[in-house]
């Protein structure tokens, strides 16, 4: 490696298996080095664990969007700001956050089930509950909230967004 320019060192350097075979914790050698062998590591943001799973990384991203609404809880508990704005706000903070590095997630029903629960909690902070006739309140349904929004959820926004990263995939010459 040193014949190449190449220096690592072997304190600092881990490497990862992926794989779906459970394998035990092991340490690659390379030429006098000892590497040892990590369960996960950050990339730009982004988990990859060895086991090739993603559930990780989806619990991380709703952390930090519930982070990110929590730190601006005032802009979204305000009554100066209309419900048109918040929605914006969302649309515009929360959701990237929650939804960066989507280009690579598996779409599955689990995960499916788990952004939209996470949407569903903020759009009904949002909205707020509904005064019915009889002056009772109740929280907005699954569908009025779908109905709110224009069906513009964050699966529909993720399904998008892999048309149009398909399409400029498919663009690109060979």
């Amino acid at each position: 490696m040193a014949q190449y320019g190449l220096v690592v060192n072997g304190q600092k350097t881990k490497c990862i298996r992926c794989t779906r075979k459970n394998y035990g914790p092991e340490e690659l050698q390379i030429a006098w080095m000892y590497l040892e062998q990590a369960q996960s590591y950050k990339y730009l943001g982004s988990t990859v664990n060895s086991y090739n799973s993603i559930e990780e990384e989806i619990h991380y991203r709703i952390t930090l969007g519930n982070k990110a609404y929590y730190a601006k809880q005032f802009l979204f508990k305000s009554g100066l700001v209309s419900k048109k704005s918040k929605l914006k706000l969302y649309w515009s903070i929360i959701r990237p956050i929650v939804a960066y590095t989507f280009e690579v997630w598996v779409s599955k029903e689990t995960i499916k089930s788990k952004l939209m629960v996470f949407e569903r909690k903020g759009l009904r902070k949002i909205f707020g509950p509904t005064k019915e006739r009889d002056g009772t309140w109740r929280i907005k349904t699954n569908d009025e909230l779908n109905k709110l929004i224009r069906h513009k959820n964050i699966i529909n926004h993720i399904k998008a967004q892999w048309l149009s990263w398909f399409g400029h995939l498919h663009r690109m010459p060979e």
